[in-house]
């Protein structure tokens, strides 16, 4: 599979001319922001922005350091004189519970009581507020994981879009890492296991494809986990995955389940024996380090990320550290949570700086149309592409004794076609 490192160079997309509605009914209603001349949440000297963050759940999963993460990156650009004289006014971000309703309720407050010109960032499993935020023109930046992130004008992935769209491309920055790790895809095979649900079914297919391409034996791959619990015996799972390279064990086990499921699957397989290689997309956190069951299930495991390792020496790694811990006060353990709060903001910021002084929802989107730039904690981003597909960048980092350790170094990697 070809690669490409970041310094490739990207086609600037055209700009797209937007027409001006200051004057018609459409300016003077709520839907876009702009009223009368005025646009919603934009004074002389202000920007206002919100955030809707699953803070707590019924699980006791929580999301709430993606808010810390926002507010690390706009207190940084506000000290830095703020985005072309504007100082950032952000709200914080509201609690959506992981519930729909209230998902959209919080969208609905943020706009119409509190209007906000910008929600970065959104970052929850539903985001059944997608629809109403995209009519009202409100940029809203997040983690391009679902759909949501894929197609509406005015919703943006920090990493560009990450579910394979009609049209658009499979990212193989998982692939080509595992790759990396096991000396090679030619020859090697994988089992690859999802929940019993839409989204399981629809990860089968991607990864299904995007492992073949990358020339591994895909030699098993089933959404067959029930979504509701994580099962209490995992031996019918484990018996089929170790069996289905002919009647031996796969050289990788790959699950794009959450950590629940795979704590108890890597255990499960673990005690067989097993030695082949094991990865998932989703256990990247230092808080799950934090117990000592957990900690052993994950040990060896390799962990995809969509952005830059916490472990890198770069320049804006140390950047990202330093604006952490300004903005909590103290050292904290990283995480995800925080990178994902982070990198919304930042990309909200340099579109917005891009708009320049003259400040609307319309200049917004026009900047959007045209919008790139290069060696990011994501790698090169580049808009609107990057709402139907990924950025194509990521890593790989394994946990030995305790720690993550990078296994495959951050790289941009060439995306094939959805089928």
């Amino acid at each position: 599979m070809p690669r490409r490192n970041r310094t490739r160079t990207f086609a600037a997309a055209a700009a797209l001319l937007l027409a001006a509605t200051a004057c018609n009914s459409a300016a003077t209603s709520a839907s876009g922001g702009d009223k009368g001349g005025s646009t919603r949440g934009v004074t002389d000297d202000s920007i206002k922005v919100g955030g809707i963050v699953s803070m707590t759940t019924s699980s006791g999963y929580s999301k709430k350091d993606t808010d810390l993460g926002a507010r690390a990156r706009y207190d940084r650009a506000n000290a830095e004189g703020g985005v072309n004289g504007r100082k950032i006014d952000y709200l914080g971000a509201e609690d959506d519970g992981q519930d729909p309703a209230k998902n959209l309720a919080s969208a609905r407050k943020l706009v119409q009581q509190e209007k906000v010109f910008a929600v970065s960032p959104m970052s929850s499993v539903t985001f059944s507020g997608a629809d109403f935020l995209d009519k009202e023109k409100v940029p809203t930046f997040g983690w391009g994981t679902i759909p949501q992130f894929c197609g509406p004008e005015h919703i943006y992935g920090f990493t560009g879009c990450l579910v394979p769209m009609p049209g658009g491309t499979i990212t193989q920055a998982w692939q080509e890492g595992l790759a990396d790790v096991m000396g090679g895809a030619k020859g090697k095979s994988v089992a690859i296991l999802a929940n019993d649900n839409d989204a399981g079914t629809f990860a089968i297919r991607t990864y299904k494809q995007g492992f073949a391409a990358a020339g591994f034996d895909v030699t098993y791959a089933k959404a067959v986990v029930p979504a509701t619990s994580a099962p209490s015996d995992w031996s019918a799972y484990t018996k089929e995955i170790l069996r289905s390279d002919g009647g031996k064990a796969p050289d990788a086990v790959v699950s794009v389940m959450q950590t629940p499921y795979n704590i108890g699957l890597f255990t499960a397989i673990k005690r067989t024996g097993y030695k082949g290689v094991i990865t998932d997309p989703t256990d990247y956190d230092p808080g799950l380090l934090a117990k000592g069951a957990t900690r052993k299930a994950l040990d060896g495991v390799h962990v995809l990320l969509t952005f830059e390792p916490f472990e890198s020496d770069s320049a804006r790694m140390k950047q990202f550290k330093a604006d952490i811990r300004k903005a909590a006060g103290k050292d904290v353990p990283l995480n995800m949570h925080m990178m994902t709060g982070y990198m919304s903001a930042d990309l909200f910021l340099a579109v917005a700086d891009k708009a320049g002084r003259d400040l609307t929802t319309d200049s917004f989107q026009k900047a959007a149309k045209g919008f790139s730039d290069k060696d990011t904690m994501v790698g090169d981003r580049e808009l609107p592409k990057g709402q139907k597909e990924s950025f194509g960048c990521g890593a790989l980092v394994q946990l030995k004794n305790g720690t993550y350790e990078v296994s495959s170094p951050f790289k941009c990697y060439d995306a094939i076609p959805f089928k």
